[in-house]
This record gives C-alpha cells, sequence and structure tokens, in this order.
C-alpha cells in the first residue's frame, strides 16, 4: 500500500511539473522560449518577429509564419509544454 502511495505522488507532481511547464507562445518571454525543449535562439527569433506582427490564432497559424516548424516539430514543442492560446496541438487546454 506504501508503494502506491508513492507511486500515486510521484505522479501527481510529474502532472503538477507538467502544468507549469506550459509556455503560451504569445506571452513568453525570449527566455521562457528559449526554456523549451526544441527551441533554440534563431526559432525563437523567429517566433518573436513573428508574433511582434499579430498573435498567433492556433497552432496552424504559427507553424504557416515560423519557418522551421512544421507538424513534427510542433508536436515535439507540445509535447514540451508550448502553448498556442492555452492550447496543445491536440487542441486541448492546457496542461
Amino acid at each position: 500500500m506504501a508503494w502506491g502511495l508513492r507511486i500515486l505522488g510521484l505522479w501527481l507532481a510529474s502532472a503538477s511539473l507538467t502544468y507549469c511547464l506550459a509556455t503560451e507562445v504569445n506571452q513568453a518571454s525570449e527566455a521562457e522560449l528559449d526554456s523549451v525543449k526544441g527551441l533554440g535562439p534563431a526559432s525563437t527569433a523567429r517566433i518573436l518577429e513573428a508574433r511582434a506582427q499579430n498573435p498567433f490564432k492556433n497552432w496552424a497559424d504559427l507553424m504557416r509564419r515560423v519557418k522551421g516548424i512544421k507538424p513534427a516539430q510542433a508536436a515535439k514543442l507540445s509535447e514540451a509544454g508550448l502553448r498556442v492560446n492555452g492550447k496543445n496541438l491536440a487542441g486541448h487546454d492546457a496542461p
């Protein structure tokens, strides 16, 4: 029984950490975007440049406007916690 509670506790901690790591692409700073696994300085710069024109409407808009972010990369970024208007790539709310 004790092991079951420990495993449940670890799972809840992991789920909480994932929730805390969600990064909203339309509000994140350069440093916050750089912290998303799969984004580097060049990708972050392209995101910030495109976002300066208009906020991203959805994932399709992000992929259309930011060079290098195609469906496979978008899936990885979504899994790493990146969100567009609170939604992951599958269209679900954060986390």
